[in-house]
């Protein structure tokens, strides 16, 4: 009989521990449908092991709870089948997802709820905001402190004070200088009230959310992504060009099969993609189909003869007998 020092070793890959660990997240979820998939990774040093996944949970859900219930399947699935003395796993919750979201069907979240012109996400104007701010702050700042020292350390005005009272004393409201810092003013305060009664961020769509007073929103880039991937399954398309905006735009150039037919498979699959979105406001497709430089017009399949049919037997032929 074989010695045990001489029987080798059993080596359990860092992959094959990271598949089961994600196998059993899953089955830990098993009984919410809404849950998407785990990824993660592990590590294996001898016969410990470290595990860490990213799931993305059904919400509402109670976290706590959920994460505690997982690490202990994980863990006792990964050591009854590797082995291996595994810790505890570390677990990422990184985004909660409504079921309802999942579960809807694509027409019906085409159109946004009756009654309610379609909402958009308004921009906090941070930068704007933090300019008009820094100036106002200080220039108002420069004003004070030079007053104090006038009004308390008794020193004479600044410099910059007395030549901008000097200035303004010796131009009229007509001079072009004037003019020039006045229009310079109605600018900057059209701008101010420009970016006070738009909503900005154009770069973002509302989609429908699953519960009331809830705001969702999908960046343009990733309609267009989503666009570009669904058009480009269709058979003879190549290149792809998408422009989401208040119309989508899809410029395709065919390699090969009919326009027409080409055309309308990619309007299909743009607007079922859209459909997936939920987007609150519906978006007309429009497709432009563009030759290839090698493509060639289908050739029209042959028409095959009618068979004539075989004479019966029982035919007398013209003539009579």
């Amino acid at each position: 009989m074989t010695a045990a020092a001489q029987r080798g070793t059993t080596t359990v890959a860092d992959r094959v521990v990271r598949r089961i660990a994600e196998r059993a997240a899953g089955e830990a979820l098993a009984d919410r449908p809404a849950a998407r998939p785990a990824t993660g990774a592990a590590s294996v040093r001898g016969g410990r092991a470290r595990v860490a996944l990213a799931v993305t949970l059904p919400y509402p859900a109670p976290l706590g709870e959920t994460v505690r219930g997982m690490q202990r399947h994980v863990a006792g699935r990964t050591r009854e089948l590797t082995g291996l003395d595994l810790s505890v796993p570390r677990i990422t919750v990184t985004a909660l997802e409504p079921a309802a979201v999942r579960d809807r069907a694509p027409a019906a979240s085409a159109a946004p709820p009756e009654g309610r012109a379609p909402r958009r996400v308004w921009s906090t104007r941070g930068v704007p905001v933090a300019l008009q701010a820094a100036v106002a702050t200080a220039a108002c700042a420069a004003l004070a402190l030079d007053l104090v020292l006038v009004h308390v350390g008794h020193r004479p005005a600044a410099a910059w004070r007395v030549a901008a009272v000097h200035w303004l004393a010796g131009h009229r409201p007509g001079d072009p200088s004037v003019v020039a810092l006045g229009a310079l003013a109605a600018l900057l305060g059209l701008w101010a009230v420009v970016l006070a009664v738009t909503p900005g961020l154009r770069g973002r769509s509302t989609v429908c959310a699953p519960a009331p007073r809830v705001v969702a929103s999908v960046d343009r880039p990733a309609v267009e992504a989503l666009v570009r991937d669904a058009v480009g399954a269709v058979p003879g398309v190549g290149a792809v060009r998408v422009r989401a905006r208040r119309r989508v735009r899809v410029r395709v150039t065919l390699s090969y099969g009919d326009r027409g037919r080409a055309r309308a498979d990619v309007v299909a699959a743009a607007e079922e993609a859209l459909a997936s979105c939920a987007l609150r406001r519906h978006r007309a497709v429009r497709a432009r189909v563009t030759p290839a430089t090698a493509w060639r017009p289908p050739e029209p399949s042959p028409v095959a003869p009618e068979p004539v049919p075989a004479p019966s037997p029982d035919a007398v032929p013209e003539g009579g007998l």
